[in-house]
């Protein structure tokens, strides 16, 4: 699992010096997309998608083994959170595929903003997994909606800070 993030958190990194580079001299262009493609077919191939498989494998194998697990309330929510990453990771996958061949259309920024969605599904499933039922998940569900908002914020301001 935690390679998957990483998979996930570096792939879209890629993403965004992939498309910044689109913006660079045709001269640099040359030199810089044909990398950046290279560097994200590995991480991909080579990290992301065995991660991803791994965890789709072990995650169902673990509540079969614990069937006890469905009945606690946070596994619910923590479960949609997961179905969410999945539903990003294959997002993910048809960027990239438009990536390789040229085809795309979404900005540096777009895979900024959209790199900090990751980071939400983490922080949302870490804090489920840590806290349980130790704390009302309303609370949490409200500090997790103001954390997505601090982070937008974040990204507006360097945004602005690097133009």
């Amino acid at each position: 699992m935690v390679t998957w993030f990483a998979g996930l958190f570096y792939i879209v990194r890629l993403f965004v010096y992939q498309r910044e580079a689109a913006l660079k001299t045709e001269e640099e262009q040359k030199i810089l997309i044909p990398q950046y493609q290279l560097m994200s077919k590995r991480l991909w191939y080579g990290i992301t998608w065995p991660s991803f498989i791994l965890t789709a494998i072990l995650g169902p194998s673990l509540l079969y083994l614990r069937p006890g697990l469905l009945e606690l309330s946070y596994m619910h929510i923590k479960l949609s959170f997961v179905l969410g990453l999945f539903i990003y990771h294959f997002i993910c996958h048809s960027f990239f595929i438009k990536l390789q061949r040229g085809e795309a259309t979404k900005s540096g920024n777009f895979f900024r903003i959209w790199n900090e969605l990751a980071t939400l599904f983490l922080v949302a499933i870490v804090f489920l997994v840590v806290m349980k039922s130790q704390v009302n998940w309303i609370y949490g569900t409200l500090g997790f909606v103001a954390f997505g908002i601090i982070l937008m914020i974040a990204i507006k301001i360097y945004k602005s800070m690097r133009s």
